[in-house]
C-alpha cells in the first residue's frame, strides 16, 4: 500500500464522487462519478466564490440531490459533508502523512483544481459574512443581516397572529438594548432596504466604464501570464530544494516531536509545490472569451436590484454578500444607517445614498470662465 500511494494511488476504501476503475499499469485508480462529481464541484466552485459560507450551507445544498440524503435521517450528513470540503484528493492530490507521503499528485483526475480547492479551505478557516442560518427563508431574509441601530446586534423576526392574519415583524431581543422589544413591520424594514439597494443601481454610463475597466484588465493579465508562468516554475527549484533539505534533516533525528514538526512543513509546501504547478501548466491565453469570464460580473454590477427582484432565496443572499461589506444597521425612526457597500461599487462611484447625486466635475456653483 505505501508503494501505491507513492506512485499517486489512492487504495483505502470508497470515497464520494469517485469510483475504482482498472488501471493500464495495474490495480485501480479514482475515477470521478457523475453526477455526484459534478454536484461536488459546485459545491467546492460555490464555496470558493462566496455563494457558500460554510460547511452548512453546502450540506443544504447537499440536501437537494438524492445521492447524498442518508437512508436513516432522510438529509445530507454535515460530518460527511465536512469530510468531503476538507480532503485534497478532490484536488487531484494524494496525502497519506502515516505513510509519509505529503500532497502528492495522484493518478486519478482532479474534479477541482488546486487554487479552488485551496480558496475553500479558506472560506472554512474564515468567518461568514453575511447570514448562514438555515431557517433564512423568503419570509424574513433580512434575519440576521439587519442590525439594530441601538446595539448593533442582529435583529431576529417572527410572525404575530392577528385577528384574522399574520403580521411580520423584526426587533431587537438583547435586553440591555434601549430597544428590546420594539416591533418594526416587516414590509417598513424590507421596502426601506429595497430602496436602498435601488441606491447601488449604476447608469449606462458607468456600466461602460466599468465594461472597459475589466478589458483593459483581462488584456494586461493576458500579457503577464507569461512571466507568471516563468515564475512559478522558479518557485518549483526553490521549494524542491526546501523539501530536500527537510526530508534531510528529519532522516538525521529520531525525536518524535521534531519529526511531526519537519513532516508538517512539508505538507505545507507540498501543497504550495501543487498550486504552482497549477500556474506553470497553464496556457499563456485564457480558456474562455472576456465576455465568458465576466458576463455573470457586469450583470451584477449594472444592476444587483434585478438579481434581488428575482425572488430567489439564493440569488437574494448572493446579493447581500457581494453588494455589502457588513450587516448595516436600521434605526426604527429614521431607517437605514450608512453602508459599508463593496469596493467595485463603491470605486466606481455607483452608491448614491438616499435623494443625493454625485457632485459633477464643475461642482455645485455655476461654472466660471477660465482666466
Amino acid at each position: 500500500m505505501r508503494a501505491r500511494v507513492e506512485n499517486g494511488f489512492y487504495c483505502f476504501g470508497k470515497i464520494v464522487g469517485y469510483s475504482y476503475e482498472k488501471h493500464p499499469s495495474g490495480g485501480k485508480v479514482l475515477t470521478p462519478e457523475e453526477p455526484q462529481a459534478s454536484i461536488i464541484r459546485e459545491a467546492f466552485e460555490g464555496l470558493a466564490s462566496g455563494r457558500f459560507q460554510n460547511a452548512a450551507e453546502v450540506t443544504r445544498f447537499f440536501n437537494g440531490f438524492a445521492e447524498f440524503r442518508t437512508k436513516q435521517r432522510g438529509q445530507a450528513n454535515w460530518q460527511r459533508t465536512f469530510n468531503v470540503l476538507r480532503n485534497p484528493l478532490y484536488a487531484g492530490l494524494v496525502n497519506v502523512p502515516r505513510l509519509g507521503v505529503h500532497m502528492k499528485p495522484g493518478q486519478h483526475a482532479a474534479i477541482v483544481s488546486v487554487a479552488t480547492w485551496q480558496k475553500a479551505q479558506d472560506r472554512l478557516d474564515g468567518r461568514a459574512l453575511a447570514p448562514a442560518r438555515e431557517d433564512i427563508r423568503d419570509d424574513f431574509i433580512l434575519r440576521g443581516f439587519v442590525c439594530c441601530d441601538g446595539c448593533g446586534n442582529p435583529m431576529t423576526a417572527a410572525w404575530s397572529k392577528g385577528r384574522s392574519a399574520l403580521y411580520g415583524y423584526y426587533k431587537c431581543f438583547k435586553r440591555e438594548c434601549d430597544l428590546y422589544g420594539k416591533s418594526i413591520r416587516k414590509d417598513k424594514v424590507e421596502g426601506d432596504f429595497e430602496a436602498l439597494l435601488q441606491s447601488v443601481t449604476p447608469g449606462p454610463a458607468l456600466v461602460k466604464i466599468a465594461r472597459a475597466m475589466f478589458a483593459d484588465a483581462w488584456e494586461q493579465q493576458a500579457a503577464q501570464a507569461q512571466g507568471q508562468v516563468a515564475g512559478a516554475k522558479r518557485e518549483l527549484r526553490v521549494i524542491d530544494s526546501k523539501i530536500a533539505k527537510l526530508v534531510e534533516r528529519t532522516l538525521q533525528t529520531d525525536q518524535t516531536a521534531i519529526i511531526a514538526a519537519y513532516e508538517r512543513e512539508i505538507e505545507k509546501l507540498e501543497l504550495a509545490k501543487a498550486g504552482l504547478r497549477e500556474i506553470a501548466a497553464k496556457n499563456v491565453r485564457p480558456a474562455t472569451s472576456f465576455e465568458e469570464s465576466f458576463r455573470t460580473a457586469l450583470t451584477f454590477l449594472s444592476n444587483p436590484w434585478k438579481i434581488w427582484d428575482s425572488g430567489r432565496v439564493d440569488y437574494r443572499r448572493l446579493v447581500l454578500r457581494l453588494t455589502f461589506l457588513s450587516p448595516v444597521r436600521y434605526c426604527r425612526n429614521e431607517g437605514f444607517r450608512t453602508a459599508a457597500i463593496a469596493e467595485p461599487l463603491r470605486v466606481l462611484g455607483l452608491y448614491c445614498g438616499g435623494k443625493s447625486r454625485m457632485v459633477g466635475a464643475a461642482g455645485i456653483e455655476p461654472a466660471t470662465p477660465a482666466v
